[in-house]
């Protein structure tokens, strides 16, 4: 089976995205005849040969016309529906500006339909995502991997004003994929770059186990001081992937001197700060007496800030912890429309047979408050949209 890792030392971004595939033996000519059948124009590809901190790679850019580029979600999807694209590129690259929709227009306090895309809606955004889409494709990459994602510091001018960095929808895409700061006062990761990772990318983390045939790179706009540059590796692989893996921390501590109250705040404390999982389970601890055992499922960057929660909230003394692996059924976040509005739900694939599908709670509670109605109902029509995509897939 032919896989794929993202080694994104130095961020990632759409154009670094298809430089690196580019780089790594991709067809450009082929590329710009399958995006002729998005059957828009205004704008050409460009493919050169360049170099970062004596590195070399290929820097990819799109040469646009930016006098229509402020876009609606409707509009993008129009554009999809009206193209000569395979099914599944079309269905892929909608749910991924579903989801930058979905992120604009939280931090925004507006509806998905009504966010003006801006930098997102440009030409060249649309060809980053869909081109990636084509090439991972056009490679015969069947699966993918990325490693864990540096984020940048300081401030960006956009748009909406100057953000700190993560860009606050940057911040929101990357919710359960790990992170780790970069010591780089500069943006490292765009908005498109990691939806498009987010939905392609089985897990991130620790590099698969693969023979390496291609590597490539991708290189982004600016000299940092380190080499910027997105590396991809693709190769066979003869381990059967039927899994997601990844590497997480347990820790663990005994408590038995605590009010319950003061307990169940500090489990709120762990879950809002990244936490894969919290719980709690009864032990008697020495002398007979009655206790809790407190166990936090996290990702390895989360170490440090979990155990100075650990320390602050509760009354433990010290903690234990071990670095397990993981195994998890792959999944893939897709949106889905409703009656009531947009959703997004979570696919799992046991077998060419089975799926497990699983709307988001958050976006369906959001939807009943607001609208006064069951949550039950809000799940299953999401959860029957669902299956009706996946179904056609």
């Amino acid at each position: 089976m032919r896989i794929a890792y993202f080694d994104c030392f130095t961020g990632v971004s759409g154009d670094m995205i298809l430089g690196a595939l580019i780089d790594a033996g991709a067809d450009l000519h082929k590329l710009e005849s399958e995006l002729g059948k998005l059957k828009i124009s205004g704008f050409t590809l460009k493919a050169e040969k360049t170099t970062r901190r004596g590195l070399s790679g290929t820097r990819f850019f799109v040469d646009a016309d930016h006098s229509h580029a402020e876009r609606h979600l409707t509009d993008i999807e129009k554009i999809m529906d009206n193209s000569g694209l395979a099914d599944d590129i079309k269905a892929k690259a909608k749910s991924i500006f579903r989801d930058l929709a979905h992120v604009e227009a939280k931090i925004h306090n507006t509806n998905p339909g009504d966010v003006h895309f801006h930098e997102i809606g440009g030409l060249d955004s649309i060809v980053d995502v869909v081109g990636s889409l084509i090439v991972m494709k056009m490679l015969g990459i069947e699966t993918m991997y990325a490693s864990r994602i540096p984020v940048g510091t300081g401030f960006v001018e956009c748009d909406h004003g100057v953000l700190p960095l993560p860009a606050p929808a940057t911040l929101e895409l990357l919710k359960g994929i790990p992170v780790y700061a970069s010591s780089i006062d500069k943006e490292l990761v765009t908005p498109t770059g990691i939806a498009i990772l987010k939905h392609v990318v089985q897990s991130f983390g620790t590099i698969p186990e693969m023979k390496i045939e291609r590597i490539g790179y991708g290189a982004g706009s600016r000299d940092l001081k380190i080499p910027n540059l997105l590396r991809v590796w693709i190769g066979e692989t003869e381990v059967k992937q039927e899994y997601e893996q990844d590497e997480v921390i347990l820790i663990e501590t005994n408590i038995d001197n605590m009010n319950p109250e003061i307990l169940g705040y500090a489990l709120e404390r762990l879950q809002e700060r990244g936490a894969l999982d919290v719980f709690m389970t009864p032990i008697f601890m020495k002398k007979n007496r009655p206790g809790t055992l407190l166990s936090i499922l996290i990702t390895p960057d989360k170490l440090d800030e979990t155990i100075s929660i650990i320390f602050a909230e509760t009354t433990s003394l010290g903690i234990r912890f071990q670095r397990l692996e993981r195994r998890k059924l792959p999944r893939e976040l897709i949106t889905v429309e409703t009656s009531f509005g947009p959703v997004r739900v979570k696919v799992s694939h046991i077998d060419t047979e089975k799926r497990i599908i699983s709307p988001e709670y958050e976006d369906c509670r959001e939807i009943a408050v607001r609208k006064g109605i069951p949550l039950r109902k809000v799940y299953e029509e999401a959860q029957a949209a669902a299956e009706r995509i996946s179904g056609k897939s």
